[in-house]
């Protein structure tokens, strides 16, 4: 009975030693099969992303929500920046604006590299007394323009990271145009959302007619130098830029504050010179605004008008884009990124959008299209911080769907968005 005893542990050794190899075995199978899946991805998917950016040795995390098969990618040799997202595995519809162009060259600008990226972690103001982007006593015109390459080419450390969440940081100085050094660290978390998250912050229901990609940032921005950052000596923003694929049909979709106690400018529309009606349409507490990546032009809404929800909707794909972030409890100044002498360097924009197109000489970088958020100025005292958080859903399907979402979210249906410029 012993001597059976012993041959049935060793028959059963044998067999967990053989479905631990095949287990390895077919992993690796697996491994290699997700990589031939990826590289035969067409142009225009995640998996062609995921495999471009291997190709021209660009590390990458990837995010992924098991349940759904989305996907967040983020380069953390970019600050962690979100590059892309998808919301069905390698083959869905990639969502971020990649510059295939300059990261295939393998050249590096020392003035400002625009890789792309769907949300990259800036920091304001640009323009203005107290703008990190000019050297003191430069006249702020662009080819003074210098971008900080810590948040241009430098990489943020990775602290933590799990399947679902990966966590950055970063200590660094700045000086801006008034001759002021600021010390600085920056912690950056970007989180998946699951289906249950999703619905529960949007506070709607995604029917299994719909499909989905949603991440979350949370952004820390702290005052690491023995002085305070006031507004005689100069101040920072968190600033995060999200790049989109532009299209023919996209519009940005902006919904704002009316009624009694609010007034003010409603939008800032000439950033790059005014833009054209046919172009930006304001009416009913909707603002909407042409994305299709023909004709450079910038918008901005200021904080006393600005809500917590935006994004955009592209008819020719049926991808409802909402675009949340988070808004101080009581009123706060912004920073103004206006290039040059300022009345006011706290009079900023909270939100804004930006469409790409030809400059003078003809050239175009994208395009693309942008939707920004801003943090109020980090007026902060020696050893204190700022918190501002975003995030971002991509929503497809069925238009009814979509329209009840769009009508919670921006107060207006997708076919109202669909025919505003028609």
């Amino acid at each position: 009975m012993e001597k059976n005893h012993i041959n049935r542990n060793y028959r059963l050794a044998a067999i967990g030693i053989f479905i631990i190899l095949v287990a390895c075995t077919s992993g690796k199978r697996n491994s290699n099969q997700m990589q031939n899946d990826t590289k035969s991805c067409p142009k225009g998917t995640y998996g062609y992303d995921v495999s471009f950016l291997a190709e021209n040795k660009m590390e990458t995390i990837e995010l992924k929500d098991t349940v759904t098969d989305a996907r967040v990618l983020i380069a953390p040799g970019l600050q962690g920046r979100v590059m892309t997202s998808a919301a069905g595995g390698n083959q869905g519809a990639s969502y971020g604006w990649i510059n295939y162009k300059l990261i295939e060259s393998g050249q590096r600008s020392s003035q400002f590299n625009a890789f792309g990226g769907e949300e990259r972690f800036w920091i304001g103001p640009e323009g203005g007394p107290f703008s990190i982007y000019f050297k003191k006593g430069d006249e702020q015109v662009f080819a003074n323009w210098q971008v900080p390459k810590e948040i241009d080419t430098e990489a943020f450390g990775v602290t933590e990271k799990t399947m679902g969440m990966v966590r950055f940081s970063k200590d660094f100085s700045l000086t801006n145009a008034s001759g002021t050094k600021l010390d600085l660290g920056v912690e950056r978390t970007v989180k998946i959302l699951s289906k249950n998250e999703t619905e529960q912050v949007l506070q709607v229901q995604l029917g299994d007619s719909l499909n989905f990609v949603a991440f979350e940032t949370e952004n820390i921005l702290s005052n690491k130098g023995a002085n305070d950052w006031t507004e005689k000596n100069g101040f920072l923003s968190i600033w995060l830029l999200c790049m989109f694929n532009p299209s023919e049909k996209g519009v940005v979709c902006i919904p704002y504050k009316t009624g009694d106690g609010i007034s003010g400018k409603i939008v800032t529309d000439d950033y790059f010179g005014k833009v054209p009606a046919d172009r930006l349409i304001v009416k009913d507490g909707v603002l909407f605004f042409k994305t299709d990546g023909k004709f450079r032009s910038k918008i901005g809404i200021p904080p006393q008008r600005a809500l917590p929800y935006c994004g955009s909707y592209d008819a020719g794909s049926r991808v409802l884009t909402v675009l949340w972030y988070s808004q101080p409890d009581v009123p706060a100044k912004y920073v103004n990124s206006v290039w040059g002498a300022q009345d006011d360097p706290l009079s900023g924009d909270a939100v804004n959008s930006y469409n790409d197109g030809p400059t003078d000489d003809g050239s175009i970088m994208g395009p693309f299209y942008e939707i920004e958020s801003s943090s109020p100025a980090a007026l902060l005292k020696a050893g204190g911080q700022i918190t501002h958080v975003q995030r971002i859903f991509h929503i497809s399907g069925d238009e009814k769907q979509l329209s009840e979402i769009s009508r919670k979210l921006f107060g207006v249906s997708v076919d109202e968005i669909k025919g505003v410029f028609k």
